[in-house]
C-alpha cells in the first residue's frame, strides 16, 4: 500500500490565494520527485471541537484557517528519498513560506496506509 505524508497548516484567510499559487508551484516538484499524488485542502467548514480540533492542534489564531494536505507516496522509501530530493531542489527551498503561514506551527507526519477504497468512474 501506499505511504501518505499528512500535514494540517495554519493560514490566515486573506492568505488563501498566496497559499494557494505557492502550493500550485510545489506540488510538480513533489510530483517529479516520485510523489504520486499532491492534494491541498482550504478549511471552509472545520469543525470545533471541545476537547481538540484541528484548530487546536495548530493553534490557530483569530482570522487563520486550518489547510489540510496530504501527499501520497508508493512507499517510505519512496517517500523519503523524494522528501531528500525536494530539499536539495532549488526551487523548492526558492518558495517562501515564512509570508504564507507560520511553518513552526503546521502539523505533519507520515502514516502508511492500511485500508483504501475508492469509487471507479
Amino acid at each position: 500500500m501506499a505511504y501518505v505524508d499528512g500535514f494540517v497548516i495554519p493560514v490566515r484567510e486573506e492568505n488563501r490565494e498566496k497559499y494557494r499559487a505557492m502550493a500550485d508551484r510545489a506540488a510538480p516538484i513533489f510530483l517529479e520527485h516520485g510523489a504520486l499524488e499532491v492534494v491541498e485542502n482550504w478549511g471552509e467548514d472545520p469543525m470545533r471541537g471541545k476537547t481538540t480540533d484541528f484548530y487546536m492542534a495548530v493553534k490557530a489564531e483569530p482570522g487563520e484557517t486550518v489547510v489540510f494536505s496530504w501527499v501520497t507516496w508508493p512507499s517510505r522509501a519512496a517517500r523519503d528519498a523524494g522528501n531528500a530530493a525536494c530539499e536539495a531542489d532549488e526551487r523548492f527551498n526558492d518558495m517562501m513560506c515564512s509570508d504564507v503561514f507560520d511553518s513552526q506551527r503546521m502539523v505533519y507526519s507520515g502514516f502508511e496506509t492500511i485500508v483504501r477504497h475508492a469509487r471507479t468512474a
